[in-house]
Formats: structure tokens, sequence, C-alpha cells
């Protein structure tokens, strides 16, 4: 089918209590992968491409295979564009037909945040595409430290949110709770209070950043809490080299032993990203 708006397939999943899962590709291999997660889960979800992955890929490619892969499946899919930094990236996003972008401007004062977030906001909407901003700053690295945690002054002001989001315009928020990009150092915890705080405040979607890692009930208990968009890469990239590590060791002499080696990366990847979907409540949602 044709790929959906974020918007439309936040409004979906608010509507019957799940998160949408946003799973990083960066080959045809990931992308086939979280197609047979979605056959089996029968489960929406979110196809992301990040801007600190733009290298690893040939953009253009890869866009026309999502587009060849969505229209041989009956699922509800978004493309989006994950930690989009700068306006050329996203404005390269738009181009190719991505249904929606993540302007990250975390790193920036309040003030250019809201206005660099409007201005994203202003020429997206114009075109039908979705915008998911980011206020406060998740902890660790999303550009490819293995291990991140969270800093407590950084985490999303609740009164604030509630400006952000009447500046902006935007669809979807993404909080700082306690999350961290990567693996996280110790175990994850999660101020439950402020995101309650954050979702009465905001009145729009809220994204939880950093999913790998967390446990299958705190992602519940977030998601009962407004959180409707949940990113998570770092375990299916671990589930990859695992499947990896282990064809090695088990490998023989026979040709096709490194094609039999990506089947395994896309199998293993596919059993982590189902068992996400079913997590997040989106399994039966197609």
């Amino acid at each position: 089918m044709a790929l959906i708006s974020l918007a439309q397939g936040l409004a979906h999943a608010q509507q019957n209590g799940y998160a949408l899962g946003a799973f990083n590709v960066l080959d045809t291999h990931f992308l086939r992968a979280l197609y047979q997660a979605a056959e089996r889960q029968r489960s929406p979800f979110i196809i992301s491409i990040a801007e600190v992955h733009f290298k690893y890929v040939s953009l253009e490619h890869l866009v026309a295979a999502v587009r060849t892969e969505a229209a041989l499946h009956a699922i509800p899919v978004v493309l989006h564009l994950d930690h989009g930094l700068h306006f050329e990236a996203v404005m390269q996003a738009i181009r190719l037909g991505f249904t929606s972008v993540m302007f990250d401007g975390s790193t920036l004062s309040y003030e250019e945040n809201v206005r660099q977030t409007r201005e994203v906001v202003k020429m997206c909407h114009a075109l039908g595409v979705s915008v998911e901003a980011e206020l406060g700053a998740v902890g660790g690295d999303e550009g490819g430290a293995l291990f991140g945690e969270a800093d407590s002054d950084k985490f999303t002001d609740p009164a604030q949110a509630a400006d952000f989001v009447h500046s902006t315009g935007i669809d979807c928020l993404a909080v700082a709770i306690g999350n961290a990009h990567g693996k996280y150092k110790g175990e994850p915890k999660l101020d439950f209070d402020r995101l309650a705080a954050i979702r009465s405040t905001a009145g729009i979607p809220l994204v939880l950043h950093g999913g790998s890692g967390i446990s299958d009930a705190d992602f519940r208990r977030a998601v009962s809490l407004g959180i409707n968009k949940i990113n998570f890469y770092t375990g299916m990239s671990q589930a990859a080299l695992g499947a990896i590590e282990a064809q090695i060791v088990q490998r023989d002499a026979r040709y096709d032993a490194f094609a039999e080696l990506l089947m395994a990366v896309e199998r293993d990847i596919a059993n982590v990203v189902a068992q996400q979907m079913q997590v997040f409540g989106s399994a039966g949602r197609a």
C-alpha cells in the first residue's frame, strides 16, 4: 500500500492505545526483516533513516526499495527522517518522498530551537509531511557511541513543552525523561511523573527515543502515559552482530556461506522487531 504520514499513523495509535515502532534501516536486509516482522504480527510501523547514516547508504536507492517493498504489502508504513540535524537533510528527505521528518534542534538554545522548528513545520505541512521535534536532550550519542546515559538537567520541562508545541505546530514531541540512545549504563530509570505531566501540557503524541534496553513493563507503562512512537535501533544492530558472530563460528567452505550469513541477519532482526511490536501494542493493528 502507499506510505502514510506520521500524523495519520499516530492518530490511529492514539485512538487505539499503542505505540508505533520506529526502526532504522541501513540496507534492504534490514528492510526485508522489518516487513517479515510486520507481516507476522500484522503491525503498522515506521521505517526510519537517520541523517547520521546517510554516509553508509545510497539514499535514493534505499528509498526506491522502500517504495517497492511497501507496494507489495497491505501494511500501513511511515517513511521517516530520523534526527535531521540540518535543513539540507530535511529538504533531501522531502524531495525523495519521505512522509515524515524529525528536525532535531535539541542542541540549540530554546529560542533557536523554536524558530528553526517552526520554519521546518511551515515548509513540511504545506507538502503534507509530518514533523517531530525534540525538547530537552535525550541521553547518549545518536551518532554511534555504544553506551549512553541520561542527564537529568536536560530532561524535558512540562511547562516549556506546552509553549514549544504551541509555538511550533509540530505533530509529535520527542521527550527526555531518563531515556538514552545506545545501550544503557545500568538500569534505565524513566521519570513517569514527568511523562504524565508532559502529556497533560503538550496535548500531542509523544515519542520515546533510546528504546533498546528499556524493560517491557516500562515500555507498556510509557505507552499508557502518552508515548505513541518508540525508536528502536541498537537492539536490531546487536541482533545482527550476534547473527554474524554465530555464522562465522559455524561457517564452512560452502560457496553460499556469506549469503546464509545475510539470511541469518534478516532472521534475527525480524525476531527482535516482532517481539517489540508485541510489547509496543501494535501487533494486530494493521
